[in-house]
């Protein structure tokens, strides 16, 4: 039975996915056919419709999966609301998972997510509450700029090089990576 949680199912979504983000890394979206990753991983189309609607669904769940992952490693936080500023959580998941974010990245999410939930209090109190969607952009463009340079150099620094990064740049005025609001 191809049920949702199916052991064999989900396999095959993953081979689909990984061989999706391998194709990314050296052809652009509208290059890679259903075909090709079919053939890639030795999947029938048939089984790839029975889980995507087309290549672009399949981009929007990678999407999702990835930003579903950073939501989870702040989600003790979000429960409990709190800010820690905990930029190395977030760095060393970066590191351990470089070709997800490279993905999602070259993709252009980046641009239209919203996994930085901007953090009210600490803007208040250092900007006095002013110009906060200026801030707020200032922050989420400066961050991910960061974040790719870091990518696109092999993540050379470690994470705790990154965090201090952030921290001497924003000097405390951070956002918390935390949830995702599409």
């Amino acid at each position: 039975m191809n049920t949702k949680n199916n052991r064999r199912r989900r396999e095959s979504v993953e081979k689909i996915e990984k061989a999706f983000i391998e194709m990314l890394q050296y052809k652009e979206l509208n290059e890679i056919t259903v075909s090709d990753i079919c053939k890639k991983c030795e999947l029938n189309r048939s089984t790839f419709y029975a889980n995507f609607i087309d290549i672009y669904d399949l981009a929007d769940k990678v999407r999702i999966h990835l930003e579903e992952e950073v939501r989870r490693l702040y989600e003790a936080e979000q429960t409990q609301k709190f800010n820690s500023n905990d930029y190395l959580r977030l760095f060393r998941h970066i590191k351990n998972n470089q070709l997800f974010y490279r993905t999602y990245f070259k993709l252009g999410y980046d641009s239209q997510c919203k996994v930085w939930a901007y953090d009210n209090k600490q803007a208040e109190r250092y900007f006095d509450n002013r110009y906060i969607a200026y801030h707020i952009e200032f922050f989420r463009t400066g961050f991910n700029a960061i974040v790719k340079m870091w990518l696109n150099g092999g993540c050379k620094e470690s994470p705790e090089e990154m965090e201090e990064i952030i921290r001497t740049e924003y000097q405390g005025r951070v956002l918390q990576p935390t949830d995702v609001k599409v």
